[in-house]
Formats: C-alpha cells, sequence, structure tokens
C-alpha cells in the first residue's frame, strides 16, 4: 500500500476562485460574490432584510433615504425615485447633482403614499426602499420576491440606523462610518457650548409645522430632541405625542419665547409677527419668531439635521454664537456630505 501524501484539492480550487475575482475586477466589472457573506440588516419593522451582494438596482420612494443614497455616492444604482422629488423644492437640489434628475428620466413609481407595483417590477429592483407602514406594497413586493427595507424615522439615533443600514446594503461602509462620525461631531461641538448654560435658562420654545400655526411637536420625538439639543425646551414636551394639533389658548398659556417655524410656503414669520392673535406670545413681542429654510438645507430626518441644530441653537442662544455664520455652516455640510457633486449657486 502506497504511503505517497495525496495533495488537497480545495487550495487549489480556492486559488482558482481568487483569481477570477481578481480577473473581474481588473477588467472593470462588479466585484462577483465569490467569498462574500450575504447582506444581512433589520429594517425599521424588525424584519431582517437580505442581498446576496450590494444593491445595484435600487427603488427608494422615501426622499430622505434618497438623499442618504447621494450622501453615500452610490446614486447611480438608483433606477426608480419617490414623484415628490420632481414637484417639491428639493428638485433644484437632486437636479444639480444627477442629469437623470435634471432631464426628469428616472422613473417614479410611487411615493410614501402610493406604491404603482407593476411599475416598480418593470425597473427589475434588487432592493426597494419604502416607508414601513406601506404593508401591503410591501407584501406584494417580498411575495415576488424583492428585498423590502422599510422606514420608519422618529428620533436622531434612527437617523443614523437607517444610514448605517444603506451603508451595508450598498457596500459602502467605510465612507458610511466617516459621514456619521462627521455629523455626531457637528452636533457634539454645539451641544459642548450649550452646556455652559444653565437648564433654567432654556428659553421656553413652540414648534410650528406648515400644515397651521397650531400644528406642533410635543415630547417623544425628532423635534423634541432638536429642541433640547439646541438649548430650548419645547413648551408641550410633557406630551408623549409627535404630531399634535392644540388649542391658542394653550400656546397663550405656554407662552414660548423662540418660535421655530418648519418651511412654509403660505405662511412667513411676518405672518405670525402682525397676526393680533398672537400678539401677546413673548417670541412675538420680542420678535423671535424664525422659519427653517427650504426642506432640503434642513430634513431632520437626514444627517443635514446637524444644520437644524446649528439654526435653532443661534435663534436660542445668539450671545452664545455670535461667531456662526449659519451660511458657511450651510455650504460646509453640503460639500462634506454630497462632495463636488453639489455646487453652483445652490450652495452659496
Amino acid at each position: 500500500m502506497s504511503h505517497a501524501r495525496r495533495i488537497p484539492r480545495k487550495p487549489i480550487l480556492q486559488k482558482r476562485v481568487f483569481f477570477s475575482c481578481l480577473l473581474f475586477a481588473l477588467w472593470g466589472y462588479a466585484w462577483p460574490p465569490c467569498f462574500a457573506e450575504e447582506i444581512r440588516v433589520n429594517d425599521f419593522r424588525g424584519k431582517e432584510v437580505r442581498l446576496k451582494q450590494p444593491a445595484q438596482r435600487i427603488v427608494c420612494l422615501i426622499e430622505s433615504a434618497l438623499s442618504g443614497l447621494y450622501m453615500l455616492g452610490v446614486e447611480k444604482s438608483v433606477v426608480g425615485i419617490s414623484s415628490n422629488i420632481y414637484q417639491g423644492n428639493v428638485y433644484p437640489y437632486y437636479a444639480a447633482m444627477d442629469e437623470r434628475v435634471r432631464l426628469k428620466r428616472l422613473p417614479t413609481p410611487g411615493n410614501w403614499d402610493f406604491v404603482n407595483i407593476e411599475s416598480v417590477l418593470v425597473l427589475k429592483p434588487d432592493l426597494v426602499i419604502i416607508w414601513a407602514k406601506q404593508s401591503e406594497s410591501i407584501s406584494v413586493l417580498e411575495e415576488r420576491g424583492i428585498p423590502v427595507y422599510g422606514v420608519f424615522l422618529n428620533r436622531q439615533e434612527d437617523v443614523y440606523e437607517e444610514i448605517k443600514a444603506l451603508g451595508k446594503l450598498t457596500g459602502v461602509q467605510e465612507r458610511t462610518d466617516r459621514i456619521i462620525s462627521h455629523s455626531k461631531e457637528e452636533v457634539a461641538r454645539l451641544a459642548g457650548r450649550v452646556q455652559k448654560i444653565p437648564p433654567t435658562q432654556f428659553p421656553r420654545v413652540y414648534y410650528m409645522w406648515a400644515q397651521g400655526p397650531l400644528e406642533t411637536s410635543c415630547g417623544g420625538g425628532i423635534v423634541d430632541n432638536l429642541i433640547s439639543l439646541s438649548g430650548g425646551r419645547n413648551v408641550c414636551g410633557a406630551i408623549n405625542q409627535e404630531h399634535a394639533l392644540v388649542s391658542l389658548e394653550k400656546v397663550l398659556s405656554w407662552n414660548p419665547e423662540v418660535i421655530v417655524m418648519w418651511y412654509n410656503e403660505r405662511k412667513d414669520p411676518a405672518d405670525i409677527l402682525k397676526d393680533p392673535q398672537w400678539r401677546t406670545v413673548k417670541a412675538v413681542r420680542d420678535r423671535r419668531v424664525h422659519e427653517f429654510p427650504e426642506v432640503f438645507l434642513c430634513d431632520l430626518w437626514t444627517l443635514k439635521f446637524q444644520y437644524a441644530v446649528k439654526m435653532v441653537s443661534k435663534w436660542c442662544h445668539p450671545s452664545l454664537f455670535p461667531d456662526m455664520d449659519l451660511g458657511e455652516e450651510k455650504m460646509r455640510m453640503l460639500q462634506y456630505l454630497y462632495g463636488p457633486k453639489i455646487k453652483g449657486t445652490l450652495i452659496r
């Protein structure tokens, strides 16, 4: 019986697979899933989303997530977007970054409110990003074997979780870690100044949604988080309700010292200042009524949350931030998050 040593074949096979992968990379093709582990993330439904390789054809029907994909530099993988992108004031920004948006060539098979399943299927996506509450549409897509990442953001940490998941699903985790760290550092930089002030000196802040002056955000949500980080006290923070309709009498009793308005195309701070119903409110008497700029710049459900914190911090404590130029902060943020693809008059 021969005792000659047998040479194992497995290492040779592994080498062949390795060099095959290397050739794919050198030829300019996408890296095949040679040794790649299956990508797994949990979405905001608590559902595990699995991909065999980074997503290459993405239908994204949530604007906050679409903004994140552009921050991550993977916008070329997007093959379908929300119809809202072509309608609102976010359009000029996406148009400046992507010729397909500028020419309105990217298909729009739905939005956060409605999904045209057939239009989605035609695009042959390997990932659909959608509002987590659109359960019927999600079920139909998943029944057809399409991975769905459901989004529902309610607090600042959710924003980081979403970006982290998008980075993993698209294979750009290094970029993801970098922009999350940057955003956290920016918020911490402001918090460091605000912490020098006793909480008893934090001004009372009333937040006003665009739907109406009596629609506000109370405790337990991202707006309440924003106000706290900015060194303010949400006048209805004790009420655990993200979106609330309150009475004018209640607002008058709260007597806010600062009013912050979500971007509103129909109403400006000047309208509140001259409204006789609001004349007894301290914020109106002191002319401390402020409005966020267009939604793209201060979207609270993206990493641009940092810019909203900067604005509200300065509005609450102007003497604490005399050196803060909000225009410069805006330019610096956009350039860091989106890079050279966002340029021109939009960031000036």
